[in-house]
């Protein structure tokens, strides 16, 4: 049903802003704010997350704090491209716990990671002993990330 489009109304969407900013928040928090009893707003919520639309709730943690304060964006191309050595390449990176998110791109490279790490250092081992040895890489460009501006959710 994921793929179903679903229309959303105000308090659908009141409900979803208050999860994304706190998805701790109880069915009777949600309910008085957006003015319904609790039994319509727990089955608003349970429409939300069978229809797709909410897919999981996560906890945000602090990179710094957890000493993963450095961030990389890793561009990377693959030498050859077919679809049994880009699943293998895909493989390889998820079993890779530096690279917290992988997105397919277009442009000069396939591939754009996110990765994180504790500094130079680490980062370092993880490009030549880890990244780079995946099979079929190509060439790998490293961005380092200087400052998060801005780092949000999709809006409704």
């Amino acid at each position: 049903m994921a793929d179903k489009e679903i229309n959303l109304d105000e308090k659908d969407i009141c409900i979803l802003h208050i999860l994304q900013k706190n998805a701790k928040a109880t069915v009777s928090e949600i309910a008085k704010t957006v003015n319904l009893s609790n039994s319509p707003t727990h089955d608003r919520i349970k429409r939300l997350e069978k229809s797709g639309i909410i897919q999981r709730y996560t906890t945000r943690l602090d990179r710094k704090k957890l000493n993963r304060g450095l961030m990389v964006l890793a561009y990377v191309s693959l030498k050859e491209h077919n679809k049994k050595l880009g699943a293998k390449f895909i493989e390889s990176i998820m079993a890779m716990p530096e690279v917290i998110e992988c997105y397919s791109i277009s442009g000069d490279f396939d591939f754009m990671l996110k990765v994180v790490g504790e500094n130079m250092e680490t980062y370092y081992d993880f490009h030549v002993n880890k990244l780079s040895q995946a099979e079929n890489v190509g060439h790998i460009q490293s961005i380092f990330v200087m400052g998060v501006i801005k780092e949000s959710m999709v809006e409704v």
